[in-house]
């Protein structure tokens, strides 16, 4: 099969579709250090059944959302269950964002469906439901095939071990991160948005209503006009223990001063299953 390049529909950002993208952007360390002169690929995400995951099956993580230092809603981290897709067992994840502000609402939900084994993207859902504007982009990812196809639009091209802005979170998790270190990473699910880099700034505690976490510190650059663009002042703040949960985000945006996200409870996995293993 020949595959063209075919562009995307792309759309403005806003609040909503920026706390979406918190899911990749904090995920962006998921890569191997690298020096000014050279990238490194990407470590293999495959593990052997001895290794936990810090996650799992009825794992929830919930956030406030503030805008201007003002609450404005919440959204939740969740691993539903795990199904089948093309016939691997599949972690699937639940991420939504609710709220809004005057006359703007927000109602957004990021499923993904990655591999149990690999944490490699299989299908990625996004729904976005913000003021009047409504849309759904349905993916259908084969990493055996580093293929990827848009309902609706030809099969692309994808990259190796794909992941997606859901996987992405969970596949950071797994991996240790080094103060002064910058990370980089050719592995998100569509190639022009490659690569993703992440320096890791510092380490500090920090006091969020779900308590009070030593933290590890990183600034995500990627290639977008929005929060996380080259220089711009985007901070995630991960807990400093393995599991590695997103506890809180900072961000500067043009009109509404600062975008903040903050862990508000924290419910761990059922107990692991041969079936997660």
């Amino acid at each position: 099969m020949t595959m063209r390049a075919v562009r995307l529909p792309r759309r403005t950002a806003t609040i909503g579709a920026a706390l979406g993208a918190c899911a990749l952007i904090a995920a962006a360390a998921a890569a191997q250090p690298t020096s000014p002169a050279a990238t490194q690929p990407a470590p293999s995400a495959a593990r052997s059944d001895s290794t936990p995951r810090p996650f799992g099956v009825g794992e929830k993580l919930t956030y406030s959302v503030a805008v201007g230092g003002a609450k404005v809603g919440s959204g939740d981290m969740h691993i539903v269950g795990i199904d089948t897709v093309d016939g691997h067992p599949t972690y699937h994840s639940l991420f939504t964002v609710d709220g809004g502000f005057l006359m703007f609402k927000v109602h957004d939900v990021l499923e993904s469906w990655f591999d149990t084994a690999t944490l490699s993207s299989r299908r990625f859902v996004q729904k976005i439901h913000e003021v009047n504007y409504e849309k759904q982009r349905s993916y259908q990812i084969w990493p055996e095939k580093s293929q990827m196809q848009q309902q609706g639009y030809p099969v692309m091209p994808s990259v190796p071990n794909p992941l997606d802005d859901g996987s992405f979170l969970y596949f950071v998790r797994t991996l240790p991160l080094e103060v002064g270190k910058t990370y980089t990473f050719n592995r998100y699910f569509r190639p022009e948005k490659n690569p993703v880099i992440v320096k890791v700034l510092r380490k500090e505690r920090v006091t969020v209503p779900a308590g009070t976490f030593d933290a590890i510190v990183i600034q995500p650059i990627i290639k977008s006009q929005g929060l996380f663009s080259e220089g711009g002042e985007a901070e995630i703040w991960l807990s400093d223990d393995p599991r590695h949960i997103v506890v809180q985000m900072k961000a500067k945006v043009p009109v509404l001063r600062t975008l903040d996200l903050y862990l508000q409870s924290y419910q761990p996995p059922i107990t692991e299953t041969a079936e997660d293993r």
